[in-house]
């Protein structure tokens, strides 16, 4: 059954399924598929492209749900409003140029908060004007 209902739960588990595919595909601790790869002998391993392709499946989702329910626009001005707020969190000093790592972190964060939200848009849209978003009908 599916739920009507959307809450800020909702879009926590959207956001910290985000988090868990783009920290799974490239961080800067070392430990994601891309470091598995770099390291492998084998770039033939089964396994490694089976990672791959989970990722990709993952990715697919959700640029797919964030382009649809944005748009190419909504995801410029997405991509655009958490760039400024990176700009001027290096530019009022909260974080610094030099340290790269905690830059890259919260660059992650914010891709991964601009994916949970492009997934999690219309549910939003609909609560706030009541207009729905519809890829296909289904009758109920």
């Amino acid at each position: 059954m599916i739920q009507k209902v959307f809450s800020f739960q909702s879009f926590l588990i959207r956001f910290v399924l985000a988090l868990v595919l783009v920290f799974a595909s490239i961080n800067p601790s070392g430990y994601s598929w891309f470091h598995w790869f770099m390291e492998s002998a084998n770039k033939f391993d089964p396994l490694l492209i089976l990672g791959l392709i989970v990722l990709l499946i993952g990715w697919a989702i959700y640029i797919r749900a964030t382009i649809r329910s944005l748009g190419v626009i909504g995801t410029l001005l997405a991509l655009a409003f958490f760039g400024a707020l990176i700009w001027s969190l290096v530019h009022y000093g909260v974080l610094s140029l030099d340290n790269t790592i905690a830059l890259e972190y919260v660059v992650l964060v914010m891709l991964a908060a601009i994916m949970a939200t492009g997934i999690s848009w219309s549910h939003v849209r609909r609560r706030m004007t009541g207009q729905v978003d519809v890829d296909e009908v289904s009758e109920d």
